[in-house]
Formats: structure tokens, C-alpha cells, sequence
């Protein structure tokens, strides 16, 4: 009601409804990713995460950050370390079939 009786309010809640809707699309996608990137859990355990988050969007979402937010950090560094590592590799076997 407030934002409705002056329109630059109403201008500026919209557009930060829009912008905490695009940080929360990001966060799902980031989780999701992290849920298939992820070798310690079992191929139900991944399936159950999934349907919680589908189910309970928001609060699946929070509750997986909470529960295994810590290590999605050490996810991410291994994962990105692997494909610098698998790219190193390609650029060496390419530069020694030139030769």
C-alpha cells in the first residue's frame, strides 16, 4: 500500500522484487549444479534434493545452503582446478603433434 501512493517507491520495490528474484534464480541454478557436481552423494540422495527443491523452492534452497553450503566452496575449487588440469593436458598434446 505504501509504494502505491508514490510512484518512484513504487518504481524502486518493484525493480528490487525483480533483482532478489534474479539472485534467487541464480542461487538454484549454482545449487543445482553443485548437486550434480557433487560424488558424495548417491544417485537418490541427489533425486531427493532435487524434488525438495522443486517442492519447497525457497526453503529447499536455504536448507541446502545451510546443510552443505560449506563445502560447495571446496566443489567449485576442485572442479575448476580439474578443467584447468584437463586443459593444460589438451594444450600439451596439441603443441606435441605440431612438432
Amino acid at each position: 500500500m505504501l509504494a502505491s501512493s508514490y510512484p518512484l517507491l513504487d518504481v524502486f520495490v518493484s525493480t528490487l522484487y525483480l533483482v532478489l528474484f534474479l539472485f534467487w534464480i541464480i542461487l538454484v541454478f549454482h545449487i543445482m549444479f553443485d548437486i550434480f557436481r557433487s560424488h558424495d552423494l548417491s544417485g537418490p540422495g541427489k533425486a531427493l534434493w532435487i524434488v525438495f527443491m522443486l517442492v519447497f523452492p525457497l526453503l529447499g534452497c536455504l536448507i541446502y545452503v545451510l546443510v552443505r553450503g560449506g563445502s560447495m566452496h571446496e566443489r567449485e575449487i576442485k572442479a575448476t582446478q580439474m578443467n584447468q588440469k584437463a586443459f593444460e593436458d589438451y594444450i600439451r598434446q596439441v603443441a606435441n603433434t605440431k612438432e
